[in-house]
């Protein structure tokens, strides 16, 4: 996906989007990765391991796996079964383990040790999507290549008026992409996640944060939107 131009948007659609990242910064300035993870391939493993689980559930499993497997080739010269035991309360644990072995073994033998900083390259590991190459890049990297779009940015995107209801992450992405600074897209992924955690979460209506009832067109809010 092209970052250069990624799609039209109008001036007034610019200026609404200026102020909800205005009213995020406000709310959830301090909003951030909640995976924990201290070098950027434990945060790549936390990452594969948070595909329909949730970050709390993660950060359980990994303490003990990130002291099992402190470095890559720890990963590589395993085997997914010995990987196993470390992540069984997480879902699709199986998967995840053959996953986590296979990606980690590419970073040995294709990158030297080392997690590339390019999404093209990142997008050849198994278990990794777009979205977890930009969770990876933004948080480790500093490097905003997209927006992670994950549930609560589809759900919160679509509230705020930011997106269609019912468009796809790849469109989600590239629309928030249009709206928004590039040096903030990563910051922007977190605050939406936070605020729909937190504020607006997918079941029970009348929300009344304030984000909500000044931006909100399906989370209980009603104030139109502005041009």
């Amino acid at each position: 996906m092209s970052t250069a131009s990624p799609e039209r948007v109008t001036a007034s659609q610019k200026a609404r989007a200026a102020r909800v990242l205005a009213a995020l910064d406000e709310h959830w300035g301090h909003a951030r990765c909640e995976l924990n993870y201290t070098t950027p391939y434990e945060l790549l493993a936390a990452t594969i391991l948070s595909a329909q689980s949730t970050d709390a559930g993660v950060n359980k499993a990994t303490p003990a796996l990130f002291a099992r497997f402190p470095t890559p080739a720890h990963y590589a010269y395993a085997s997914p079964a010995e990987i196993e035991p470390f992540i069984r309360k997480i879902g699709l644990f199986r998967s995840k383990a053959r996953a986590l072995h296979e990606s980690m073994k590419a970073l040995v033998e294709r990158f030297g040790g080392e997690v590339p900083r390019r999404m093209e390259d990142l997008l050849t590991l198994r278990g990794v999507a777009r979205k977890t190459a930009n969770v990876v890049l933004g948080n480790a990297f500093g490097i905003n290549e997209g927006i992670p779009v994950d549930t609560h940015v589809q759900r919160v995107s679509a509230r705020l008026g930011l997106v269609r209801p019912g468009a796809t992450p790849a469109a989600i992405e590239k629309r928030l992409m249009a709206l928004f600074p590039r040096e903030r897209w990563c910051d922007l992924s977190h605050m939406l996640i936070w605020h729909g955690r937190y504020a607006c979460p997918a079941r029970g209506g009348g929300h009344t944060h304030p984000i909500c009832r000044e931006f909100g067109k399906g989370c209980g809010g009603s104030v139109p939107e502005r041009s």
